[in-house]
């Protein structure tokens, strides 16, 4: 249900650790954290869609000041309540939108939250407001998943991807909008509830033409965190565009 924190309210953020637990798993954790240290140097990182901290608070760890944009108290309480959150500035807002005063030396997006932004127009508006928060020879890191249409057979539009006795979750996928859903249906007390979050999925090409209105160039595309070459079977990016330094 959609309210003042979106679509991560208090009911998702409760359980948002443990429901991403394999994302908070330190080899998942460390070369993100790893590659976003190296790429931020000596300057400030701001992160879009902070949530409860996964990479912020280790990135901070180590040395580089985070600021965050969130729309969700929920996420952003979470945050608070673990050791060093609480010397993490947030601003509550719309990260398409919400302006953070300085500059920064590395942006990112993380975990697919870029599709968090449901229209073509916010992700546009997100590249415009991320390039005007970078200080020049900036990088903007992106991580999100390649869209698996090559998994729907002509005339099915679901893509499962948990099955247990307790879970059930697939995603929707339109291919003419590039609108699709994560749905979830889980038994509790023997009865079924469902939820759903909305996206917008989007192909690597398209983002780099959104860099480029934005004023960014691509810099670098791997398939992972670890740098191994992406390729026409990796299942997500990690991207690196950059601000010109003149």
């Amino acid at each position: 249900m959609i309210n003042d924190d979106g679509y991560f309210g208090e009911n998702v953020a409760a359980d948002y650790d443990d429901s991403a637990a394999s994302e908070f798993r330190p080899d998942v954790v460390e070369p993100a954290v790893d590659l976003l240290a190296e790429l931020a140097g000596d300057g400030p990182a701001l992160e879009l869609g902070i949530g409860t901290g996964r990479i912020a608070l280790p990135l901070a760890a180590r040395g580089v000041p985070v600021h965050g944009i969130d729309l969700s108290r929920a996420m952003v309480d979470r945050l608070r309540a673990k050791p060093g959150g609480d010397a993490i500035d947030v601003t509550i807002g719309d990260f398409a939108t919400a302006r953070v005063e300085g500059s920064f030396s590395l942006a990112y997006l993380v975990f697919n939250t870029i599709m968090n932004l449901t229209t073509q127009d916010a992700q546009v508006d997100c590249f415009r407001n991320v390039a005007a928060h970078l200080a020049p020879g900036g990088r903007f890191v992106v991580e999100v998943m390649v869209p698996e249409l090559r998994k729907l057979p002509a005339g099915q539009k679901a893509v499962p991807f948990h099955i247990s006795d307790t879970r059930w979750a697939f995603d929707i996928y339109d291919p003419a909008t590039q609108a699709m859903s994560s749905n979830y249906v889980t038994i509790v007390d023997g009865r079924a509830e469902h939820s759903s979050i909305p996206f917008r999925y989007i192909w690597p090409a398209e983002l780099d033409l959104m860099a480029r209105l934005a004023g960014l160039r691509l810099r670098d595309r791997w398939e992972d965190w670890t740098r191994e070459p992406f390729t026409s079977e990796s299942g997500k990016h990690v991207s690196v565009w950059e601000k010109p330094a003149d």
